[in-house]
């Protein structure tokens, strides 16, 4: 899954294409160099920013971005958001996946836009200030996920359609905006490596398994790299998710990841 931000205020600064000719440009690169599945983000919800762009200004966005993408791949598109008015509108104009990085729960709208359209949802590990989750392991994370799972299933949405994330770089100890997980017992790098180590228990959930791990915060804390130089560790930590049952690989790194998947899929089996 190659990722797209259309907000320019994205983390990883290579990943941003915010016009329409720039947008075709990416999403045909991506299809050349073996992308499956495009992944459009609007809007940063990186914990440690605080504006967070208006519906309205998320909403401009997508359109240009669906119909750029349209225009210049023949890849299924996925739109990472939490509205589900935008969602809708997404859903109207065509896309395949939603991308709920709140897993259902910051906008009580969105599982009925979901289970109307019967949509492939993508639903992140989210529990905002829950006292309950301490330190987001991979025991907290399977029951906040099956939190989610839950809503999914009340509201008639189609288990074969329900695709469950840890959300890697998403539970901190302190944030400025409402989506991410508060911990209190772990450091958030801490987290993520032991989400990584133990990606496999995901399969408890009986769901594919998407994760985003590509140039992710904690790869720069660990290894002291800026996002220009976590090009190596992003790929060992992607094939490390990839071994331990990951589904879908969420990457800046398109052309890289899928000749490492390749690579590894050469490999003589035993």
């Amino acid at each position: 899954m190659g990722v797209i931000n259309v907000s320019p205020n994205s983390y990883y600064k290579k990943s941003i294409a915010t016009d329409y000719e720039s947008i075709s440009k990416c999403a045909k690169k991506m299809e050349i160099d073996g992308a499956d599945i495009v992944d459009i983000g609007a809007v940063s919800t990186a914990p440690y920013l605080e504006d967070i762009a208006s519906q309205y200004v998320e909403e401009e966005r997508v359109r240009v971005a669906i119909e750029a993408v349209r225009h210049s791949t023949s890849l299924p598109i996925s739109i990472d958001t939490q509205k589900a008015a935008v969602a809708e509108l997404c859903v109207d104009m065509g896309v395949d996946i939603i991308n709920d990085v709140t897993g259902l729960k910051y906008d009580k709208n969105m599982a009925k836009v979901i289970s109307e359209s019967r949509i492939r949802l993508i639903m992140g590990a989210f529990n905002r200030n829950d006292s309950r989750t301490k330190c987001g392991d991979i025991q907290e994370t399977i029951k906040i996920l099956r939190t989610s799972i839950g809503i999914a299933r009340e509201n008639k949405i189609r288990d074969e359609n329900i695709i469950v994330d840890p959300s890697i770089g998403f539970f901190r100890k302190e944030g400025k905006n409402d989506f991410f997980t508060k911990i209190r017992n772990m450091e958030w790098y801490e987290r993520d490596l032991s989400i990584i180590s133990n990606l496999d228990k995901l399969g408890t959930l009986l769901k594919p398994v998407c994760i985003s791990v590509s140039n992710k915060s904690f790869i720069g804390h660990v290894f002291g790299l800026d996002t220009k130089k976590r090009l190596i560790p992003s790929l060992i930590f992607e094939l490390l998710c990839f071994l331990k049952g990951a589904t879908i690989i969420r990457t800046h790194n398109v052309k890289q990841t899928r000749l490492a998947i390749k690579t590894l899929e050469h490999y003589p089996k035993k």
